[in-house]
Formats: C-alpha cells, sequence, structure tokens
C-alpha cells in the first residue's frame, strides 16, 4: 500500500520534468531558428558592391525617332503675358485672406520673373522630353584653380527657386565671407513635370529615370566627374545616381535619407535599449517620445503622400484650376515641414522664416507651368508600387557620402542608419536649427556643411 501512495507521488513529479523538458527544447529550437535567420539575414544582406543598371529611356511622345536626338542646349527665359496675370488676378479676388490679400495686391510677378531670369536658364532634350536647368558659373576663381561641378536636386513641393540663395555661397563665396577653397559650379535642373521640364508622356518615369536623365545632362555639359547634392526627391535621385554610375560621382551630399525601415527597430527596443547601443544623446531627443516624434507625425504628414502615391490627378485637376487652391495645398508643406510648433500660428508662421515673395514665387512656378499634377504623379511612379518595391531600395551607396541632419526634418535618421545605407559616410552633422526645406530655408547653413564635406574628402 505504502509503496503504491509513493509510487503515486512519483507521477506528477515525472510529468512536470517532461513539461520542463519540452519547454527547454522548445526555446532551444526558437533560439536555434533565430540564429538561422540572422546568418541567412547576414549572408542575403551582406556588403556587396553593386551598381543601378543604366539603361535607357524615351519619355517624349510616341515612338522613339530613328533620327539622332537633337542634343543642342538652347538659352531658355522665363516670361510672362498680360492675360496670364489677368486670370490669376480675377481668381484671387474671390478670397479675401492676408496672404492672397497679398498675393493680389501687393505680389509682383514680373519683379520675380526678373529675378528668375537672374541666373542663365537653358533647354535641352534628354530621351524625348525637354529638360530644363539653371547653370551658374563662378564669376571669379583664385589663381590656378577650377569651379568643382555641383549638380543640386529639388524635392515637391519646391523647385529649382529653392536654391537661389545658396547658390551665390557656393558660386562667389569670398564675396559672401566665406573662403574660396571650395568654388562650385552649380546646375539646377527641373525634376521631369516639375516647372519648365516637359511631364512624361509615359508611365514609369521614376527616380531612376530622373537620375539616368540628369546624369546624360552632366555630360552633355562636359562633366565626367562631379558632386551631387539633394533633399526630399532630390535625395533619391541622388542616391539612384550614386547608385548607377559611381565612378562619375565624386561625392554624394543630402539633407534627407528615405531609409524607414529602423523605425519599427526604435519602437520595438525603445529608448534605453537604443542608448545602451551606441546612440547619442541627440538622437534620442529627436527620435523620443516616439508616439509624438515618429507616429503621430507620420499620421499628420503623410495624408497628401497616400493621395499622390494613388490617385494623383484627383486633386491635381482641381488644384491647376485653382490659384488659391493651389496655394493652400503648398504652402501648408512650408509652414508645417519647416517647424511643426508653426502648425498652430497665425498663417501657419509662414514669415517666420520666409518671405512671401519667395514662397508665392514657388507657387507661381507650379500655376503658370500648370505642373501640380505632373509633379504629384511622380510619387505614384516611385511609391505606387509598394513599400521596399524597388531594387534601389535594396542596394547600398559606395560613394563618399555627408549627411546634414536638420532637427526639424519629417524624420530624424540617426548616423548608424545612414551609414548602414551609404557605407562611405565622411561627414554627418547635426545641424543646429532648420527643417525639410534646407536650401530654402537655411542656406548659410547647408553652404557651409556641402563645402565642409566636400574639404574633408579631398583630404583622403
Amino acid at each position: 500500500m505504502a509503496a503504491r501512495v509513493q509510487a503515486s507521488h512519483l507521477y506528477p513529479r515525472r510529468h512536470e520534468e517532461g513539461r520542463g523538458r519540452a519547454k527547454g527544447i522548445m526555446w532551444l529550437e526558437i533560439i536555434l531558428a533565430l540564429l538561422l535567420g540572422f546568418v541567412i539575414y547576414w549572408f542575403v544582406s551582406r556588403d556587396k558592391e553593386e551598381t543601378l543598371p543604366l539603361g535607357d529611356g524615351w519619355w517624349g511622345p510616341g515612338a522613339r525617332p530613328t533620327a539622332t536626338e537633337d542634343e543642342s542646349v538652347r538659352p531658355f527665359k522665363v516670361e510672362t503675358s498680360e492675360e496670364e496675370i489677368e486670370d490669376l488676378h480675377q481668381r484671387i479676388d474671390r478670397y479675401l485672406k492676408k496672404i492672397l490679400s497679398y498675393w493680389r495686391n501687393e505680389f509682383d510677378w514680373r519683379k520675380q520673373v526678373e529675378i528668375l531670369n537672374r541666373y542663365p536658364h537653358f533647354k535641352t532634350k534628354i530621351e524625348g522630353l525637354d529638360i530644363h536647368f539653371i547653370h551658374v558659373k563662378p564669376p571669379q576663381l583664385p589663381s590656378s584653380s577650377t569651379p568643382k561641378p555641383l549638380l543640386m536636386v529639388h524635392g515637391w513641393p519646391g523647385s529649382f527657386y529653392e536654391f537661389y540663395k545658396i547658390i551665390p555661397l557656393l558660386t562667389d563665396p569670398k564675396n559672401h565671407g566665406l573662403s574660396d577653397e571650395h568654388v562650385f559650379e552649380v546646375i539646377c535642373p527641373s525634376i521631369p513635370g516639375y516647372s519648365f521640364s516637359e511631364a512624361s508622356s509615359k508611365k514609369g518615369l521614376n527616380s531612376v529615370a530622373t537620375a539616368r536623365i540628369f546624369y546624360k545632362l552632366m555630360l552633355r555639359l562636359g562633366f565626367q566627374e562631379f558632386y551631387i547634392q539633394g533633399g526630399d526627391w532630390g535625395s533619391l535621385i541622388c542616391t539612384n545616381m550614386a547608385q548607377m554610375v559611381p565612378s562619375h560621382v565624386k561625392g554624394l551630399h543630402l539633407n534627407m535619407a528615405l531609409i524607414l525601415g529602423p523605425y519599427i527597430l526604435t519602437l520595438l527596443l525603445g529608448r534605453r535599449i537604443l542608448s545602451l547601443l551606441g546612440y547619442t544623446q541627440r538622437d534620442l531627443e529627436l527620435l523620443y517620445p516616439f508616439k509624438e516624434k515618429v507616429f503621430y507625425s507620420l499620421m499628420r504628414e503623410s495624408g497628401y503622400m497616400h493621395i499622390q502615391c494613388t490617385k494623383p490627378d484627383t486633386v491635381g485637376c482641381a488644384l491647376n484650376d485653382s490659384p488659391v487652391g493651389l496655394a493652400a495645398y503648398i504652402l501648408e508643406k512650408f509652414s508645417t515641414w519647416t517647424n511643426p510648433e508653426f502648425r498652430d500660428l497665425e498663417n501657419g508662421g509662414l514669415d517666420r522664416k520666409f518671405s512671401l515673395d519667395d514662397l508665392l514665387t514657388n507657387v507661381m512656378l507650379y500655376w503658370t507651368t500648370g505642373t501640380i499634377a505632373s509633379s504629384q504623379r511622380f510619387y505614384k511612379e516611385n511609391l505606387g508600387q509598394g513599400f521596399m518595391a524597388n531594387a534601389h531600395d535594396r542596394m547600398k551607396v559606395y560613394v563618399p557620402t555627408g549627411f546634414a541632419a536638420f532637427p526639424c526634418e519629417l524624420m530624424h535618421v540617426p548616423e548608424k542608419w545612414v551609414k548602414a545605407k551609404y557605407p562611405k559616410l565622411i561627414s554627418y552633422s547635426y545641424m543646429a536649427r532648420g527643417g525639410h526645406f534646407a536650401a530654402f530655408e537655411e542656406p548659410e547653413l547647408l553652404a557651409q556643411d556641402i563645402r565642409k564635406f566636400v574639404g574633408l574628402l579631398e583630404l583622403r
């Protein structure tokens, strides 16, 4: 009897031991699976120097002609007319707000056209499209020196005009309080479908095709090696060019990087773990609290992107018919993307960093050319296929890179993340102030960082 009772007490213990062994095996399997997954990920994602295929294209109407494309570079001048201005005034007259009242009663478009024409404009046919660009050479050079060619690419809802205040700091530094150690020759093209660059007649013109077109532009201007700089779409176009023709790109400078994957990491690991992993205090300040700095920010500021990635022409048609609607749609970005705190100020705090003349000139470059819809299609061409759907999204960039991290940029990208995508990162700067439209808002700071990057690169 005693033996049977003793044996009956043993069964639960054996059952518990069995469950313990099963749990141990389960955790061992999980750990082995994670290790195997890590090894596979490391093997697949380890550094491989790849280049995007250059390819070719034809974006003009109809089939590519058999005759050689006209490669002449033609002088171009911005023009206006009485009819254009009168039509604008009639449409604005229907509304009464401070900015719109200034636009209707004080803004002088003819004067701004003269300002636009201060720099030389040109057009040239590339892959069937008339590509517009400004080309600014230094007024003077130190003896026995040559200017450094620099391609600067804008984004949305900006234009080539964003660079008008930074150009003299780069092309004529000595007369603007800077040393003449680095003097640049600046080329600022308009993305196809923006301002005076012809829009594609066919689907498929994305950042890669634009990078190829701008590369061909630089070759046509006689530059075999050059520096490139960009923010917003310009950052992606310049990145693609560096992936495509790395031997022609001496250096890549960015003030924005489209690196979204690691944001999931910040959510999962949290502030304390990231600090242990070597992220700087400034990184943590710009990333946390995550809910406010990242999640809510994305929710508030990405509605336009969903529209433009899916149905750009729906809103584009309306904006092309209403100067007031166009101004509201564009100027809102120059408020919240410059500083999110401007959202609650009168007129969006637009006059805190910009003049109304500058802001309305940028709006007029969309209005007078009727290009808001074609500019929005660029979102659908690049993002309409889904997240990380393009080959270049998964490719690293093996060109010397500099990065300027402006504190009010839409999404902060720590140096660790930039270096993962751009392994040859040689310069990373936490900028003292500024947001998304860096060249437009803080031309002195951006010019100094470009010069710093080029100086470090040329010392190597």
